[in-house]
This record gives C-alpha cells, structure tokens and sequence, in this order.
C-alpha cells in the first residue's frame, strides 16, 4: 500500500519572536522541517506534501525538490491546512501521515509503526497519543466503549471532567486517504477558537460508522512541539543526547556528552575519543582511533584515522591519516592536508594542498599553496597571495625547507629540495636543489651602542 505524508509548517511561531519561519529553525545541526521530512521518508511516505504559510518562500526555498510546497494563505486552522493538499493527494491510492513541522525528536520508526497498525485494522482514522502528567494545553483524547477512539476535545472546549482526562492528541495521524477530503470538508468552525480544527474529523468519521484506532507512544517527548526558545533548547538537548549515545553504543568514547556538540548525521569511526567542548557539525566524518578535542570545531570535513585535533577549527577540509592539528591551528575551506602531517599552533590554511609527512609547526599563514611532501614551514612564514586585487599560487615542492620568518611573494615556485633562507622575502622561483636568500646584507658598527648613550 502506497504511503503520502503531509507536513504541517504554516505557522508563524509568534513566540519565537523571529523573521524566520518556525519549522526553520535548527535542532542538532538542521532546521526542525528538515528532521520531519527525513522521519516520514524513512517512514516509508514516497510523495511529501509541505503545507506552508509564513515565510512560504523561504521554505519552499529550503525544502527544494524533496517535497510539494503548498501555500495556505490565510491560517484558518489544521483542517483548513490539510485541505491545501487536496489537489495534489485527490486520486492518491492509498494511506497519508498528517504530522506538525515542529516535531523534529519524532522517530521515523514511530510513524512506521503507527502506519502498519493502520493499516492492519483496517481503520478509516489512525491517531497517534500519548500519557501525560500534565495534559494542559493538549487536546484530551476520549476513548468509546471497546477502545476505539470517538472524540478529541481541544483544552478550551472540554468540560471539567473532559480535562481529567491525560491521554492526549500529538497532532499525528495516519488516514486513508480516499473519502478523507470529503468529511474535511464537513468541518465547521463552531469553536472557542473559531478554527477548522483537524481533530473534529473523528466525530464525523463516527458518524459513518468509519473505525477510528488509535496508538500510543511510550515516549510523550517525541511529540514535544516548539512553541519558544526554551522549547527548541530542550529539544536540542534530547536530541543530542540521541545522538552521542548511538555514537557511544557504535564504540565511540565521548568523555564528556553534556558538554559535546554533535550534529545528526555526523559519522565517527570506533575508538576514536572525543573530548568535551567539541563541536562536530554538518556533514563531517571521523576516522578510527582519532582524539577530537578539546575546544574542536570541525564543520563539513572529513578526518583520516588515528589524526589529533585540539583547540581548532576545521572548515569544508579534508584532513588526512595520523596527522596532528593544533593546538589553535584555522584550516579554512578547500584545504587538503595529507597524512602525517603536523600543523602547528597558530597556524592557518586557506585553500591549500599539503603534502603527506610536511610540516608547519607554527606562527604561519599558507594560502592558494600546493606543497609537496616532506616540506618544512618555518616559524612565521606567510604566503603573500593578494595583491588587493588577485588571487596567486605558491608552489613549494618536495623536500622543500622554507627558513624562519619567510615572505613568499605570490605567484612563485620553490623547487625540490631548496632551502630558504631564514628571514627572506622571495619574490622569483628558486630553482630545485638552490638556496634562495633575499635580504640585506648584515652591518655591525663598532661602539654605535655606545657613543649613541654618551
């Protein structure tokens, strides 16, 4: 049986206080929206309907080819909502997962689950609930005799007796989809609220004598919206929690996880320790045996095994196999260093290549470079590669040594195995095998000292 899912991501987020829609905005790395479609893609749904509103162009700008955006001008309510996906579901052979865009801790086996048990009972209406302590602010769920569901009362519509009641509405729920559009369509707004509320579909469904089932989660935090800010921070945190303790049970040492940051989706091989203060973002991946950390960032790179990262920053780079970066080293995007190289404190690549076994152990700048292997970077050498208008390559072949204090004036080409002076400024090609001095010629003055005192 075919599977469709419609995401619900019209709202505002007016506590939120942002320009930004609220389904955009990120837990663990990636925006709230993104977290829903992946769970009902994973879930099984092959066409993805984004039901959009505040900020629409923005979503449908994010969203791109991964789903249907559809715009809800005017925010009457969910039912009104889901009707916006009509057009697009109409002739639909099979079930829909209607789900909230602000749901990013929803597990895509959850939604799995509820669609078989849907499909299983044959119900015309399956929803998704949960027990929970306190159950304010939810819609109650009100069961008939036999355990079938009969109604959903939203908070400010129940009676007294109605809000004892702690089994709640998540706002997730699997339909068939033929005949559903119809009894949407039946929904008047005769509420407290003066809304199209989705949950009133139940009642009429009763009313044809249609099944409506329901199943519920043992973990009510997966339903858990975002309303604010402190709702997103609490999300982030469950989720990261997630994260790490998947890591750790694939043979990852993460010493400290409250204080760890690692996005979803982020991959790293067994044995390697990662020490607190380390944020590990977007699509990066780890090797085996690595320590990571402290004080790390490294966004969108790719780590070799048995390499140490400390105290830096890694930026769209690939970094190589048993080499040492830092402490307080800045690989900058488009940098490939190979394996057992050393990078030094307060050193910083931009959009380099650095060959296997090289080493900048401190106090440089390389950028737009290719070196070659075996190169060794004295302290303070700078590659001059703007001119205030252009880009420029250095060239440093193998076995290259690059003396103390060196200004590489771009473009230029140091052959294998040159020396350079330390101290130089070198602005032509050293040929291979040369040593290239670029300075003045040291002059002592006998007893300047002191007659410049007396």
């Amino acid at each position: 049986m075919d599977l469709a899912a419609v995401i619900l991501a019209a709202g505002k987020g007016t506590r939120m206080k942002s320009a930004l829609p609220k389904v955009l905005h990120q837990v663990c790395g990636r925006p709230m929206l993104d977290h829903v479609i992946n769970a009902v893609t994973k879930a099984g749904a092959t066409k993805t309907v984004v039901i959009a509103g505040f900020g629409a162009q923005q979503v449908t700008d994010f969203v791109g080819g991964r789903a249907t955006v559809v715009l809800q001008e005017e925010q009457l309510g969910t039912a009104h909502a889901l009707l916006q996906a009509e057009d697009e579901l109409t002739n639909f052979p099979g079930d829909l997962l209607v789900v909230c865009g602000d749901t990013p801790l929803l597990r895509y086996q959850t939604l799995a689950d509820l669609a078989h048990y849907h499909r299983e009972t044959g119900a015309a209406a399956t929803l998704l609930t949960a027990e929970m302590e306190n159950p304010t602010g939810y819609g109650r769920v009100i069961r008939a005799q036999g355990g079938s569901v009969d109604r959903i009362v939203e908070q400010k519509d129940a009676t007294p007796e109605e809000l004892k009641v702690k089994e709640i509405n998540t706002g997730v729920y699997c339909f068939k989809v033929a005949g559903l559009f119809a009894a949407l369509k039946e929904i008047t707004p005769a509420n407290a609220q003066g809304e199209y509320y989705l949950t009133d579909i139940i009642q009429i469904l009763n009313r044809k004598n249609l099944t409506v089932q329901a199943v519920t989660l043992t973990d009510a935090r997966e339903v858990q919206g975002i309303n604010d800010r402190k709702q997103l921070a609490e999300a982030e945190k469950v989720l990261r929690q997630r994260v790490t303790e998947e890591l750790m049970a694939q043979g990852v040492t993460i010493l400290d996880p409250a204080n760890t940051y690692i996005d979803e989706g982020v991959k790293i091989g067994q044995d390697s320790i990662i020490l607190p203060f380390t944020f590990l973002q977007g699509e990066t991946e780890i090797g085996s045996q690595c320590t990571i950390g402290p004080g790390c960032k490294i966004k969108n790179s790719t780590i070799g095994n048995g390499t140490e990262i400390q105290y830096s920053v890694v930026l769209d780079s690939t970094i190589g196999n048993h080499t040492s970066v830092g402490p307080y080293a800045y690989v900058r995007p488009g940098t490939v260093v190979g394996d057992q190289v050393k990078i030094g404190d307060f050193v910083e690549i931009k959009k380099s290549v650095i060959g296997n076994g090289s080493k900048i152990p401190h106090l440089s700048y390389v950028g737009d470079a290719t070196i070659g292997k075996k190169v060794n970077v004295g302290a303070g050498t700078i590659t001059c590669n703007y001119d205030g208008k252009n880009k420029y390559q250095t060239t440093l072949e193998d076995g290259a040594f690059i003396g103390s204090n060196t200004n590489l004036v771009a473009p230029v080409k140091v052959g294998e195995g040159a020396v350079i002076a330390a101290g130089s400024t070198i602005t032509k090609d050293v040929p291979a095998g040369a040593l290239g001095v670029a300075r003045e010629r040291q002059t002592n003055l006998a007893d300047w000292a002191r007659k410049r005192k007396e």
